[in-house]
């Protein structure tokens, strides 16, 4: 499951706070790595209508280099912040002043709105976030795919697994306000698979109806951006390989690829990293048959989640997994980038591996097995071995032993 970090300060004073974001962090400075690819990174983001069953993704793209352009704030308004709050049980107005003081100044590593450029079509990725999240905690592994050439929408899920989302009521422009919709936890004694279940269809769903509108888009048909940007959708009429599209996702995100790929045949191949995979109906796990590949981290999975990861084998298709040494279920979200090395271990959002070469391992990897099952002409197959787990910081497979009692899940 997706577990936010948890902020438990005794003393919030700016003293106190400026202590816990102090430490040898692994990488010499904090903030969110920029793509490595040939390509500038832009992003803007596309809200579809005035409901909260339209879709709403931030979309990252090949675009022309600005270096005047701004770049957006990783956390795009405070009820985000309070929804975090929320997500962890934390008081709001304690929260939002030590998640703005922690998080408050950190930017995406991508030009906002900037013009798209790509010398040739695009393939195509939808990426879902994890629980307690939203669409830009993923910013360092969509911003290297764009910056690989691939178009990547980042969904915002609306089935209440976001910590917090929103939608713009159809009202006069003049009266225009966002309607602002919150993770909604469990209730006393309420069983977690039916809740859970029902989401992850939901979130399957979404992922197929922002595809539906990149479709659209790249057909050259005109679409009404509810949310006033300064990007020009026009552009990228044309410019996607729609025969070449992926769906990857973390943890819950995880376990909404497998739905996805389930329910949609246009999804050639999924990414699935760290999945937590207690939301999905066993009897989806035979008809999926797109290829799969699950990214672990060595301290989140166990016995039941990995042995339901091995229903998804096959003879015929493609199913691989590789663990990460030295990860967490944090080493994916950006969080593990933006704290110092002490507090990031106290919160479980660092583990002991660089979370920059963890990351890039990842991507790599997620590369390779792209080109793959994509057809792609790139070179990114140099990457080929690590798909097999081999590297000095990868296991082939897994690290859980599956002998152990599978009635313990770790959340």
């Amino acid at each position: 499951m997706y577990t936010c970090v948890c902020f438990y300060l005794p003393d919030h004073r700016r003293s106190a706070l400026s202590f816990f974001t102090m430490g040898s962090s692994c990488s010499n400075h904090l903030g969110i790595p920029p793509g490595n690819g040939p390509n500038a990174v832009g992003c803007t983001d596309f809200m579809m209508d005035h409901t909260a069953e339209g879709t709403f993704f931030r979309l990252y793209y090949p675009c022309q280099e600005m270096e005047s352009a701004g770049k957006p704030d990783w956390v795009p308004y405070k009820e985000y912040f309070n929804g975090l709050a929320d997500f962890m049980k934390m008081n709001r107005a304690l929260s939002e002043r030590i998640f703005n003081y922690l998080f408050g100044s950190f930017k995406i590593p991508a030009y906002l709105d900037a013009p798209f450029k790509s010398n040739e079509k695009c393939p195509v990725i939808i990426f879902s976030h994890g629980l307690g999240a939203f669409r830009t905690l993923y910013s360092a592994i969509c911003a290297e795919m764009a910056s690989q050439g691939f178009i990547v929408a980042s969904v915002e899920h609306r089935d209440q697994s976001a910590s917090a989302t929103y939608y713009f009521c159809e009202k006069p422009e003049s009266e225009r306000s966002n309607e602002w919709m919150y993770y909604r936890a469990l209730q006393h004694g309420e069983s977690e698979f039916p809740l859970r279940n029902k989401q992850v269809k939901q979130r399957a769903d979404e992922c197929i109806l922002a595809l539906d509108k990149l479709t659209e888009i790249n057909s050259g048909i005109s679409v009404q951006n509810v949310l006033e940007t300064h990007f020009d959708w026009s552009t990228l009429k044309n410019s996607m390989d729609l025969c070449r599209i992926a769906v990857m996702g973390h943890s819950f995100g995880g376990a909404t690829v497998i739905e996805a790929l389930c329910k949609e045949v246009k999804f050639k191949c999924g990414v699935a990293l760290d999945s937590w995979m207690t939301p999905l109906d066993d009897e989806i796990f035979p008809r999926v048959k797109q290829p799969i590949f699950f990214i672990n981290s060595e301290k989140f999975q166990w016995a039941g989640n990995i042995s339901r990861m091995k229903k998804l084998d096959s003879a015929v298709i493609q199913r691989k997994m590789i663990t990460i040494r030295g990860t967490v279920h944090q080493s994916f979200p950006d969080f593990t980038f933006l704290t110092g090395n002490w507090i990031g271990k106290l919160m479980k959002l660092k583990g002991e591996i660089d979370p920059e070469l963890a990351i890039d391992l990842c991507n790599k990897a997620t590369l390779a097995f792209l080109q793959r099952h994509l057809g792609l002409e790139k070179n990114f197959n140099q990457w080929d071995p690590l798909i097999n787990g081999e590297d000095e910081n990868l296991i082939p497979g897994t690290n859980v032993n599956l002998l152990q009692s599978e009635s313990v899940q770790r959340v």
